[in-house]
């Protein structure tokens, strides 16, 4: 491999040479003295190249003219000498050139600026990637997610990898893609679900997945998306759905601790963010309980099958931020009517769910419960929802031969993220997004 020093290393490094490799941010070609800002995936620098192709006895500078012929985003690699200067802006230091090998040259006109709209980035999205938040919001996922899987691996968890090609729905037809399958038909998975289930009776105990899911869903609202990195977990031997909440907000001190540790500061500077590291417990209200405080608010939910919409929720954010200082709530006690067949139900009133819907900062990011686990109640609570208990077989199988109370989460990365960092949509924070009309790049 190349021998380079990294942008974010320079600070450290003494004075003298050095070998820097990146693309070009700016150029500024003044007459005496030429100046390059190069950017790399750490950070940029200031590059100096004093002229001597001018003034009263030039000599012959073909690095003036390579200078001169560069383009915005050519990668290069530059050989010269750092020295400290603290009347340099970026970072205090600069590079003397003295030699620069151009690896990759740009076309002169770059099809996207700073101005662009959203889906004219992604459509250059490996430019678009280019951009300081862009790198923050990779390097915030990368810690996020190793913060998850730290905390969980701590705490015994193990982690499973579960197949995306269904021969059935996972949950329900809706929302699925059909592929072709050889000589029949399969489906993309909605979510792990049924399989994270399959390790309780496994004698698995605790488990998780960090993994894609696919819902056919054309929605085009900043916060949805028909592939999506769904973070799952499931857990035998709870009591109720509070032993999932309580792991749930556990995980998420965890993950938002390492983020604010390790880029607060950047994520303050680019997104002007005071990330705050939640408290546990999150407050918890029953469903009920919060459209009666939307209503008291002056808002009507406009739904008919009495869920939350995108304003309740805000609303209710907001409730709990101004009552309560936090960011997170857990509602609650969802009604059976819309929840899926394998929710448990409360003793004494089959009409409320062992259930939770996490809010963060206004939005959705996560439902989770407790399971029903004795299959002739499964059965009976699936013909409710008009499904066909043939259908569900392989799943119900699971529970004819012994399995102990469980329940679990899945949650969506990128929505965490969009509301970590105060985005207006996850299209900014998934690498490369998928949605009804976006299967390019």
């Amino acid at each position: 491999m190349t021998e380079r020093t990294l942008v974010q290393q320079l600070a450290s490094t003494p004075d003298g040479p050095v070998r820097v490799a990146g693309w070009v941010e700016t150029v500024r070609d003044q007459k005496k003295v030429q100046f390059i800002v190069l950017r790399d995936e750490s950070g940029a620098v200031q590059l100096v190249h004093p002229r001597t192709d001018v003034g009263e006895n030039p000599v012959d500078d073909p690095i003036a003219a390579e200078i001169s012929a560069l383009t915005h985003g050519t990668f290069l690699s530059v050989e010269g000498d750092l020295k400290a200067d603290e009347r340099v802006k970026l970072g205090g230091l600069e590079v003397k050139i003295q030699s620069l090998d151009v690896a990759g040259a740009a076309f002169p006109e770059p099809p996207i600026t700073a101005e662009s709209s959203i889906d004219k980035r992604l459509d250059w999205r490996f430019l678009d990637l280019r951009r300081p938040e862009q790198n923050l919001i990779a390097r915030v996922q990368t810690t996020f997610e190793h913060a998850l899987r730290t905390w969980w691996i701590d705490n015994d968890f193990l982690e499973i990898h579960t197949p995306k090609l269904m021969a059935s729905a996972s949950e329900s037809r809706a929302e699925l893609f059909e592929v072709g399958y050889f000589e029949t038909t399969a489906y993309l998975a909605q979510s792990p679900q049924f399989f994270k289930q399959m390790a309780q009776p496994a004698g698995f105990g605790k488990v998780f997945e960090i993994a894609p899911a696919f819902r056919a869903d054309p929605s085009f609202t900043s916060r949805h998306a028909t592939e999506f990195i769904s973070v799952d977990s499931e857990f035998s031997w709870i009591d109720s759905h509070e032993d999932v909440m309580a792991v749930h907000e556990q995980l998420l001190v965890a993950g938002l601790t390492a983020v604010e540790a390790k880029h607060g500061e950047a994520i303050q500077e680019l997104f002007g963010i005071d990330l705050q590291v939640p408290t546990a417990p999150f407050p918890r209200i029953p469903l009920a309980e919060v459209r009666r405080i939307v209503a008291e608010g002056g808002y009507e939910i406009p739904r008919a099958d009495g869920d939350l919409d995108p304003e309740a929720e805000r609303r209710i954010s907001e409730w709990v931020k101004a009552n309560h200082g936090s960011d997170f709530v857990f509602v609650t006690d969802y009604d059976s009517s819309i929840r899926p067949f394998y929710h448990q139900r409360h003793e004494g009133d089959g009409s409320i769910t062992k259930s939770y819907d996490l809010i963060y900062n206004g939005a959705e990011i996560s439902t989770g419960a407790q399971r029903e686990h004795r299959v002739d109640v499964l059965i009976e609570q699936a013909k409710e929802k008009g499904l066909d208990p043939e259908e569900l077989e392989f799943y119900l199988d699971f529970f004819r031969h012994g399995v102990p109370p469980h329940g679990g989460f899945g949650m969506g990365l990128a929505r965490v993220i969009m509301l970590m960092l105060g985005l207006p949509s996850i299209r900014e924070v998934i690498y490369l997004f998928r949605g009804p009309n976006r299967l390019q790049p």
